[in-house]
């Protein structure tokens, strides 16, 4: 492996963690909070780091495959840690595996969290917090690749471990002009949004909060009641929209800025995901208004379309508390925390296009049998799916589905006390970047009460999830490390 340069892209990024929490850094110092001390060693230490690596550039900047996905595994481990910091240096969270937890779960945008009470921590952390979504929910990586120009044979690598999806394409020749052009649309649409909120009644500082969470599509709200606690029609619409403005690939979107707007609305991914959005908002209405948890159908559709935009971008706000509505509306909502939003997008889960692509295999499987002889081809918008492409998908939804139960066997063996649907949903939520799960880990409810074994797993699952297993996986594979370069 090349660790020296595996060393400098280290550093470089600490230089820009660093950065970004001069922001919290400033709104402590103009608040006079106590989190500045926290703030400023860290910050100190990052530039520390990051000034020795601008001195220690290697001659080989070159790296293979297994050293792209090694370097991005370690990159979001490292930046986890050090995002921490504030938080227990400050006290505020104590225990360094529940900060360490709650990091994660915000830059990986899950938005589960070990926090009894929100609406105790400093605007400082609250921001940070936040903040960590919009970070992770682009990529901290792709961020680097956008402001430094590098060559595009190694960094391709990088992108292709920490952008999600079952493959990568550029949009523009050169990859640094890609990232750049996926950056400029996330703070164009990042500003939209909060630009929206201002006008439906929230602070600026509410907005900022809410609107990080949508972008990264992670779900931290600075209140326990998440964005409940506004009880507004038109925040629960502007939210709703952003929530699935979020889950299309972003690639779309530069086509129809390039003018190719049919193109982009032609995307067999993007019908998908509106399909699965409107089928489960359906659903859950038609559950809850038959079985009287709301007076009308109208108010019904609000609440079911907000969780299930919520759910199936893997954010994770909520309006409601969906632990206590029907059986039937749970199971609905669960089976959106698997799908996803689509590939490209910064949602989680297992994403709409290899949902997609695992439907028509299956498809054409019963075709096969019904017609050995037959010649059937799995396509996505009229392009036949390449073997390759196939072989990809299946695979990973094997490891995907065998590290989820293995997490599931481990949690519950560590976590006798909760009962079967919590440690399950528990799992599920964390792997997939949702959030919220169902039973102890309810809207309502946070992770707290889990023991550390039990949080170090999640931990894990949150990782895999955000990364796609292999990353971090090949951390633990010693014959990965002797192959990489």
């Amino acid at each position: 492996m090349n660790y020296r340069m595996t060393a400098h892209i280290l550093g470089q990024l600490a230089l820009f963690i660093a950065g970004f929490m001069l922001v919290p850094f400033i709104i402590a110092l103009v608040n006079g909070e106590n989190t500045l001390l926290a703030f400023g060693v860290t910050i100190g230490g990052l530039t520390a780091l990051g000034c020795v690596s601008l001195f220690s550039k290697p001659k080989d900047t070159s790296f293979n495959a297994r050293g792209g996905f090694l370097i991005v595994a370690l990159a979001w481990i490292g930046f986890s840690v050090v995002g921490c910091l504030p938080f227990f240096i400050s006290g505020y969270i104590p225990d360094f595996i529940d900060a360490l937890f709650e990091t994660v779960s915000g830059f990986t945008t899950t938005g589960a969290s070990i926090l009894t009470n929100i609406e105790a921590l400093p605007d400082s952390l609250l921001f940070w917090r936040s903040f960590t979504h919009w970070i992770g929910g682009m990529g901290v990586l792709l961020f680097v690749i956008a402001i430094l120009p590098k060559g595009d044979a190694s960094i391709v690598h990088v992108l292709k471990a920490e952008v999600p999806g079952p493959q990568f394409g550029k949009i523009v020749s050169k990859m640094n002009f890609t990232a750049r052009i996926l950056y400029a649309i996330y703070i164009v649409l990042t500003l939209l949004e909060v630009i929206l909120l201002c006008f439906g009644g929230m602070t600026v500082f509410d907005s900022f909060i809410h609107a990080f969470g949508t972008a990264g599509t992670g779900g931290f709200s600075n209140y326990a009641a998440s964005v409940g606690r506004f009880d507004s029609l038109y925040i629960d619409i502007v939210i709703t929209v952003f929530m699935l403005v979020f889950s299309v690939n972003f690639n779309l979107y530069f086509l129809i800025i390039i003018g190719r707007f049919k193109d982009a609305i032609k995307s067999e991914e993007l019908r998908w995901l509106l399909i699965v959005f409107c089928g489960a908002t359906l659903m859950i209405s038609l559950s809850l208004t038959l079985n009287d948890v709301y007076d009308t159908f109208w108010q019904a559709l609000r609440y079911a379309s907000f969780q299930s935009a919520s759910i199936l971008s893997t954010t994770g706000y909520v309006t409601a508390d969906f632990a206590t509505w029907p059986v039937f509306t749970q199971v609905v909502l669960v089976l959106l925390m698997f799908i996803g939003g689509c590939a490209g997008s910064t949602a989680g889960g297992l994403k709409v296009s290899r949902v997609m692509i695992l439907v028509k295999n299956a498809f054409r499987a019963v075709k096969k049998e019904a017609s050995p002889r037959s010649v059937v081809l799995v396509k996505t918008d009229k392009h036949a799916v390449s073997e390759e492409l196939n072989g990809g998908v299946l695979a990973y939804f094997v490891l995907y589905v065998s590290m989820m139960l293995l997490s599931v066997l481990l949690v519950s063996a560590a976590s006798n006390r909760f009962d079967f649907t919590t440690n399950l949903t528990a799992v599920v939520t964390c792997y997939n970047n949702v959030g919220p799960g169902l039973g102890g880990v309810g809207p309502t409810s946070c992770f707290y009460a889990y023991g550390g074994f039990s949080k170090i797993i999640l931990i894990l699952d949150m990782l895999m999830g955000r990364l796609e297993v292999l990353p971090i996986l090949m951390i633990f594979y010693p014959k990965a490390w002797r192959l990489a370069k």
